[in-house]
């Protein structure tokens, strides 16, 4: 059993793939720090994003909520002011909680998702003017704007808006504290960015023009080591969400982070040079789009260019050996606090990259293992160190803190807790992932589906259907665990099958929790 009122350091990055760690077999990336976590916790071989996009999995890990529950289907609109949150839940009841690094629990970094409507809302949300504009980064450009106490149940935040080599929020305070310069600092997510070496390529693989002492992933190391220490002195017990905004693209590992890895070196994607016949057509015309054509930096695209793609793996491998460092840090701080035997500890993404996948590369309504898997660690006091193949979902995260922390749940957690897999990793707690995938239908207008519900089985069945009639795909991971063998087609049986139980998890899914009566 875990011990009483134990702490959390939730760890997690951005758009980290499921196997670019070492200890899910990847033998290029050098991330002994978290092979050493991973060989004393729980691995979760099998974990499921609720969503494959930042915010809405984000939003999710929150609250134990499918997106269509909570409500941020998209990068375009922020968690609701007044979500429950596990972390919410731990900090009253006693503990003190803090987030280091990236929130995008808001879409202020991300306001190039939103089209406004011509139409009224649906609902007036009532919240104080401008709740939602806690991550707009101007709101840091001159001096730190006033907080208020509660943020989702964090009580102290110190957050990296941005990705890349950009520097904003709490952070640019930090990298100009220490001598930073704002305009190598504040630079804008195009070829004009300044750079030290940059891919002849691809303008969003290069070295940025600071250091590492200026980096996110430094920034979030100091600040989570600086929260466990100032926690361990008050002699109370603390939740601390370290938010690593890279891997996420730009790729751009700092000082000697930058060319850890010769591109010539890297292993390609076995299923790079598909063709997506059995896909759906748009999946074919994002795979033509060349990255140096994006219309935004963010926007999906192909992966023809076999050489730009090993420069980004290659880089891509640097700044997640860079995260490993610090992860190596903040676990040496922990033992150094005596606080190691009363943590839990939990590393995980918020989703994953193509990464060269099926010719597609970066993430977005790409149906395919390597944006919906991620990696998934628990290592919890007095439990059983493993590897699992279990099912589990980000889904499944607020309801296994808050049992592992002794507190009840609320109304409206839809997953279930992890408990059972960290007695025995040959338990199982779920039969089937539910994966909601949205791209607002104003702004998609039939050019890629605007809804994608994909369902993953415990018989290792993946069917995934998609609205507009951009068809479905149905795939056996048991046999076919590089999704090249499409058998919605070709498999009557199994595809109805799957038809009914993605029904039935849809049914599931339906949320009855807002405005419910509870008592106060």
């Amino acid at each position: 059993m875990t011990a009483s009122r134990p702490n959390v350091l939730f760890i997690i990055t951005d758009q980290h793939r499921r196997d670019h760690v070492g200890f899910m077999g990847n033998e290029f990336v050098r991330t002994p720090h978290l092979d050493a976590l991973a060989a004393r916790g729980m691995v979760f071989e099998n974990a499921w994003v609720a969503n494959p996009v930042c915010m809405p999995n984000r939003s999710t890990l929150m609250t134990g909520r499918m997106p269509s529950a909570h409500g941020v289907i998209f990068n375009d609109r922020s968690l609701e002011w007044g979500a429950n949150t596990w972390v919410r839940t731990m900090r009253r009841a006693g503990w003190r909680t803090a987030l280091i690094g990236k929130s995008h629990l808001q879409h202020g970094m991300s306001r190039n998702s939103r089209r406004e409507m011509d139409l009224a809302p649906v609902v007036d949300d009532g919240y104080p003017s401008e709740w939602d504009r806690l991550e707009d980064f101007e709101r840091y450009e001159h001096d730190l704007p006033e907080w208020p106490d509660d943020f989702y149940g964090f009580g102290h935040v110190e957050i990296a808006i941005d990705h890349g080599a950009r520097v904003t929020g709490h952070h640019l305070h930090w990298a100009l504290a220490k001598g930073g310069r704002y305009e190598d600092l504040v630079v804008p997510m195009t070829a004009d960015s300044p750079a030290l070496q940059r891919s002849d390529r691809w303008w969003q693989v290069y070295q940025p023009p600071y250091g590492p002492e200026l980096h996110s992933t430094t920034f979030v190391t100091e600040r989570t080591i600086a929260f466990i220490e100032d926690s361990a002195a008050a002699a109370e017990p603390w939740v601390c969400w370290a938010s690593f905004p890279d891997p996420h693209h730009p790729f751009t590992p700092p000082g000697e982070w930058w060319g850890r890895h010769d591109p010539a070196d890297m292993e390609l994607s076995p299923t790079i040079d598909d063709p997506l016949d059995g896909a759906p057509e748009y999946l074919r015309r994002t795979q033509q789009l060349a990255p140096t054509d994006q219309r935004m930096w963010v926007q999906p695209c192909g992966a023809t260019d076999h050489d730009l793609v090993r420069e980004a793996q290659a880089a891509n491998y640097a700044t997640i050996e860079m995260i490993d460092d610090g992860v190596g840090q903040i676990l040496a701080s922990l033992e150094q606090q005596g606080q190691r035997q009363n943590t839990i500890v939990v590393f995980t993404a918020d989703h994953g990259d193509m990464m060269g996948d099926h010719g597609l590369m970066l993430k977005g309504f790409m149906p395919f293992r390597g944006t919906y898997q991620v990696p998934f660690v628990i290592d919890a006091p007095g439990r059983v160190p493993g590897r699992s193949t279990s099912l589990m979902g980000s889904l499944d995260v607020a309801s296994t803190m808050l049992e592992l922390a002794g507190l009840p749940g609320y109304v409206g957690i839809q997953g279930t807790s992890l408990s059972p897999v960290l007695d025995d990793p040959r338990a199982t707690v779920r039969d089937h992932v539910l994966v909601e995938d949205d791209y607002p239908a104003h702004v998609a207008r039939g050019r890629v589906p605007s809804k994608i519900r994909t369902l993953i089985t415990d018989d290792h069945l993946k069917y995934t259907r998609m609205s507009e009639g951009h068809g479905e795909m149905l795939f056996d991971l048991d046999t076919d665990p590089l999704e090249l063998d499409e058998l919605a087609s070709t498999d009557a049986h199994r595809r109805a099958r799957m038809i009914e139980r993605l029904t039935d998890a849809l049914i599931e899914a339906d949320d009855q929790a807002r405005g419910a009566p509870v008592s106060v």
